[in-house]
């Protein structure tokens, strides 16, 4: 069921919340697409972190995506084909001077979507006749986003408007999940994390931070106020017990929070 924009706005407070305290990088995603079909007019969702084509890019789905057809690897390989190439949108995103703004199948590819292998594979998959792309805004290659879809009528106008609106939460969401990533690949020991209790916001900025960031370099990349930045760091500096970036960044990497720095 679509929410109304106040209700909308609530919702997507909610779930930057919940993903901003969210430590298991793995959840991030499944959490945004138990949430947007119903904030932009949608019944199910699937999420690609990575390029649209044929081949290659992760996906997920929505709970009501899976109620239909269950875990993503039950597709099937032909059908799987068919959505990783994602028709229109591919061409069209990776077009020159391409604007990411959010779009519907039906207006990319006009009467043509309708007989397209796409549109027959979702009806049968979903039972949707119609899809609205949500690209990460400021990616290139490889694409990431959202395919939103719905049964009936196509999205209208306002629904892309509230998909627009969204660009920016879901930018975040994929920056925090890279982040977190790449902080787990330092395997780091549960109980010095533990010990430290840093949030996972926390520990974004203290990712940056050892790649010698600026407070305003910081605040630009995770889409908060650098007066934001500035409280996160305090954070650090009381929980670690140091004064300066520098000693927080030496300090982090003795107790195994980042990985130790390694020769030129």
């Amino acid at each position: 069921m679509t929410v109304g924009p106040a209700g909308a706005y609530e919702r997507m407070l909610a779930v930057a919340v919940a993903a901003l305290h969210e430590q298991d990088p793995a959840r991030l995603w499944p959490l945004v697409a138990a949430n947007l079909p119903g904030l932009c007019g949608g019944e199910a969702l699937i999420y690609k972190l990575g390029e649209w084509t044929d081949r290659t890019g992760a996906m997920g789905l929505s709970p009501a995506a899976a109620a239909h057809f269950g875990r993503i690897d039950d597709i099937g390989d032909e059908a799987m084909t068919v959505l990783r190439r994602g028709y229109p949108f591919a061409d069209h995103y990776f077009a020159a001077g391409a604007v990411r703004r959010p779009g519907t199948a039906h207006r990319m590819a006009g009467r043509g979507w309708a007989h397209s292998r796409t549109a027959g594979t979702i009806s049968r998959l979903m039972d949707a006749d119609h899809v609205l792309a949500i690209p990460l805004p400021g990616t290139t290659t490889p694409v990431t986003g959202c395919l939103v879809y719905r049964a009936g009528a196509d999205f209208t106008e306002d629904h892309v408007r509230a998909a627009e609106r969204m660009q920016p939460l879901l930018a975040g969401v994929e920056q925090q999940r890279q982040l977190l990533e790449r902080w787990r690949a330092t395997q780091t020991p549960p109980e010095v994390t533990a010990d430290s209790r840093l949030t996972p916001r926390q520990v974004t900025v203290l990712l940056l931070l050892a790649d010698a960031l600026t407070a305003a370099a910081i605040a630009h990349r995770l889409g908060i106020s650098v007066r934001t930045v500035h409280k996160h760091v305090e954070g650090l500096y009381r929980k670690l017990g140091t004064r300066d970036r520098v000693s927080t960044v030496l300090r982090a990497q003795e107790i195994g929070l980042l990985p130790p720095r390694t020769g030129r």
